[in-house]
């Protein structure tokens, strides 16, 4: 079974940076694109950024310029650098991956996590 858990959101003011994680563990043959995704109340989800296993990068334009996504192959664990948060980036951030494991390719999501932007 494999399973992708989130860390590192919570309450930050304007301007400032937080960084999340997102490692996925299990019985894990090949992990292809690891992406992020925000969700807002009454929103949308939205992707904001993607990177695949040969390091091609996506970002959403509203994001361009503040967050950085990176991967850590060897730990099976992207990452979403945020800096100059705005109030408007407050969401739920949810990673979610392409996967290859022992029961086959699937595209799995990790549980969330509330990142808020307030002062």
């Amino acid at each position: 079974q494999v399973q992708l858990v989130e860390s590192g959101g919570g309450l930050v003011q304007p301007g400032g940076s937080l960084t999340l994680s997102c490692t996925a563990s299990g019985s894990i043959i090949t992990i292809y694109v690891m992406n992020w995704y925000r969700q807002a109340p009454g929103k949308e989800r939205e992707l904001v950024a993607a990177i695949t296993g040969g390091g091609s990068i996506y970002y959403a334009d509203s994001v361009k310029g503040r967050f950085t996504v990176s991967r850590d192959n060897a730990k099976n664990t992207v990452y979403l650098q945020m800096n100059s948060l705005k109030p408007e980036d407050t969401a739920v951030y949810s990673c979610n991956a392409d996967i290859t494991g022992a029961r086959g390719r699937h595209d799995y999501w990790g549980q969330g996590t509330q990142v808020t932007v307030s002062s």
